[in-house]
């Protein structure tokens, strides 16, 4: 998975003898988490994606390429059976996904940092599936999109 629980943070802690860490040590999201809640987590797979036009395909004009690198989104795809749309709490933080419904949780740190606000979600009912886009945030975007 993508991160540590907050117990494993305290063990790892101690096993170097310093039993106090500062906030900046604890993953973003970890106040979310909850090693109690029985919940499962559902099966996910992330995806990226690029936005393409003509003359990236055609004539090469732009300096994307198919690496991760020059893509702009990130898909989330998290299959939810025996699920309504309507049961699906979805929380989008810039480095967390935090889902839960009635039977399954995933509280999920994502590869990269993510604008919350420009995020959408779609659920495929008959796929039983929930889409999450994602828009990327990277420091370097005027480089790898000039």
């Amino acid at each position: 998975g993508f991160f540590l629980l907050l117990t494993d943070i305290l063990q790892l802690k101690s096993e170097h003898n310093k039993a106090i860490w500062s906030t900046e040590e604890v993953p973003e999201g970890s106040e979310f988490d909850d090693a109690w809640d029985p919940r499962e987590q559902p099966e996910y797979e992330i995806l990226f994606k690029q936005h393409v036009g003509t003359e990236d395909v055609f004539f090469g004009m732009s300096r994307k390429d198919p690496s991760t690198a020059c893509c702009e989104d990130m898909v989330v795809k998290i299959k939810l059976p025996e699920t309504k749309f309507s049961d699906i709490t979805l929380d989008i933080q810039d480095k967390v996904l935090d889902l839960r419904t009635p039977q399954k949780k995933l509280l999920l740190h994502l590869p990269c940092p993510v604008d919350s606000k420009k995020g959408k979600a779609r659920f495929l009912s008959e796929e039983e599936l929930l889409e999450v886009t994602l828009r990327m945030r990277r420091e370097f975007d005027f480089i790898n999109f000039a």
